[in-house]
């Protein structure tokens, strides 16, 4: 299956995890508190279902000197989703949808880092949920 998602708000907060062995790699810390993963869904082909996971975190590592040698993992708590919706928040997080008592964690770990645009990078990895990578 393929599929983009977009993390909408994610900013990351520098911190000195340890001394950088090369120049131009650093490593930062995913601000959970100021973060969110957002999603966007068409529900019955008439509207765009709009939501996110509030309680997440991560790490990257950047290379500025070769983009391709960075990653980042990322891990989002699934019963932290939200849509505006507690009826519909209750179903997502219910065995039919999410699981959220069985499967409390969807992670993204990145396989494969590109130059998109100059100030864009394409990250590309595994994402797993609900068990299935």
């Amino acid at each position: 299956m393929n599929s983009e998602i977009n993390v909408l708000e994610a900013p990351v907060q520098e911190q000195v995890i340890e001394q950088p062995l090369t120049a131009g790699v650093s490593k930062w810390k995913l601000d959970g508190a100021h973060s969110s993963a957002a999603f966007s869904v068409k529900h019955m082909m008439i509207a765009n279902v709009h939501g996110a996971f509030h309680e997440l975190s991560g790490s990257m590592n950047l290379d500025k000197n070769d983009i391709g040698k960075s990653s980042v993992n990322v891990l989002i708590k699934s019963a932290s989703i939200t849509t505006n919706d507690a009826g519909r928040d209750q179903h997502l997080k219910s065995a039919e949808f999410f699981e959220v008592e069985k499967y409390p964690e969807i992670t993204f770990i990145s396989t494969k880092w590109g130059q998109k645009a100059d100030d864009e990078v394409l990250v590309t990895g595994e994402l797993t949920m609900h068990g299935v990578t």
